[in-house]
């Protein structure tokens, strides 16, 4: 114990420099034999060459840092190991934590206080305790998950999270909707709807002549005839979908966050729509579909027709007929995401809901192709891109491999400034939102 005072008050010494065996004075070369003498010399080249970690950010490394990228360590023997032996070292070194702007004291990895009261943190020598409110710290993340050990108290899961540069703590059990910006991607979502009806306008316009221009060979739509009403009962089968998730979303208690990423990844998809059918028209599919070029004279005009398709959000179904707009198909993006975000966030054991929302969503795509009203490929473009757009965006957001990237940041900034304060995936928690009737409050929470 008096080693481990003189090693804390020795560089607190007034107008001392601090010694060269000091941690936060380390190279990269000390840490690499500090890593031989523990026994992590395999290691020495990941951490000391490739990475370049010195003393002070050997001091600060976390067990999530060594779990996750760009470390990304995947034994957990040497895992749990070299987290003791961080744990030790940041415990001997209190006062360079200190000077580095962080507290360790008693710590758990990263400077996590495991006492009799309950965890506590601190950055630049100010204690806070988790559940005091929210305390704004600089690169650093910490991780306390329930469990049975002693000093875990409340058990909630305490997260310090990106945001906009900054991190930010709040317990993960408690998301904040952020409503604010669940209004900004409803805005989004609104405004590209409208200059897709535009864009749709304009490519009405530019429809190729059928005799001059025939439909195009199609193995599908060569091989299965037209059913007259199929276009409607996709319609249906979308509109049924669209209930379905009306319905979760009411009941979801982090709705707010369901709600923005709707609004956010469709938004995108038929912005990329409006580019794609815009740049390329595309021979009418069937013989059967009225489609000569119409003129719609000026501007007003066609912003009138443009609220007429975005008023009827372009459905047969309220009297919408539209041509050219092939490349690729909205209804199967609808269908598609409406499927995907009904199965994504219900249990796992919901297994009679996801069964019917993949038959209607299968459903819906083949009354699509049999109603000739699109190609195969506008079907299959469009599927393909509404699935892997909607896992890529919430892989990135469940991981928060994103924080880790900044060209990430930069190439998907959008994606970014909404997900900034969402640790990992959202849980399928329920309740009802109004007072009555009470029997429903009982029965959903």
């Amino acid at each position: 114990r008096a080693s481990e005072v003189a090693d804390r008050l020795m560089p607190m010494m007034h107008g001392m420099a601090p010694s060269v065996d000091t941690v936060s004075a380390w190279s990269c070369k000390q840490v690499a034999e500090w890593l031989q003498k523990e026994g992590f010399g395999e290691y020495v080249e990941l951490f000391c060459t490739r990475h370049r970690l010195d003393g002070p950010s050997l001091l600060v490394l976390t067990e999530a840092d060594l779990r996750g990228p760009p470390l990304s360590l995947t034994v957990l023997g040497d895992i749990k190991r070299l987290t003791l032996a961080l744990c030790r070292l940041q415990r001997q070194n209190q006062a360079q934590l200190e000077q580095l702007g962080l507290w360790a004291s008693d710590s758990f990895p990263a400077g996590l206080s495991l006492g009799t009261t309950g965890p506590k943190w601190s950055c630049n020598g100010a204690d806070r305790r988790y559940n005091s409110g929210d305390r704004l710290c600089n690169r650093t993340e910490l991780r306390l998950r329930n469990g049975d050990r002693s000093g875990y108290s409340s058990g909630a899961e305490l997260c310090l999270t990106h945001s906009n540069r900054r991190y930010k703590q709040h317990l993960a059990g408690r998301l904040d909707p952020e409503v604010w910006k669940t209004v900004i991607s409803s805005i989004y979502v609104f405004l590209v709807f409208g200059f897709t009806s535009f864009v749709m306008v304009i490519v009405h316009e530019r429809v190729p002549d059928m005799r001059t221009y025939p439909p195009l060979p199609d193995i599908f739509l060569d091989s299965v005839p037209r059913i007259p009403w199929a276009f409607a009962m996709a319609e249906a089968c979308g509109l049924i979908l669209c209930y379905m998730f009306l319905l979760i979303l009411l009941l979801h208690k982090h709705r707010s966050i369901l709600f923005r990423r709707m609004c956010s990844l469709m938004g995108t998809v038929f912005l990329l729509r409006c580019c794609t059918m815009f740049v390329t028209s595309l021979s009418v599919p069937g013989q059967h579909l009225k489609c000569d070029s119409k003129t719609y004279g000026d501007t007003l005009g066609k912003i009138e027709r443009a609220l007429t398709i975005w008023s009827g959000f372009g459905m047969t179904l309220t009297g919408v007929q539209t041509c050219g707009d092939y490349m690729f198909s909205g209804h199967t993006v609808v269908i598609t995401m409406l499927n995907f975000f009904v199965t994504e966030y219900t249990p796992q054991s919901w297994n009679l809901i996801h069964t019917i929302s993949w038959v209607l969503n299968l459903f819906g795509i083949f009354f699509i192709l049999a109603a000739h009203e699109h190609y195969s490929i506008d079907v299959f473009i469009a599927f393909y891109i509404t699935t892997r757009l909607f896992l890529y965006y919430h892989t990135l957001a469940n991981t928060r491999a994103y924080q880790q990237s900044r060209r990430a940041r930069i190439w998907f900034p959008m994606f970014s400034f909404f997900e900034c304060n969402v640790n990992g995936p959202v849980p399928n928690q329920y309740h009802w939102p109004f007072n009555k009737p009470a029997f429903m409050k009982t029965l959903i929470g």
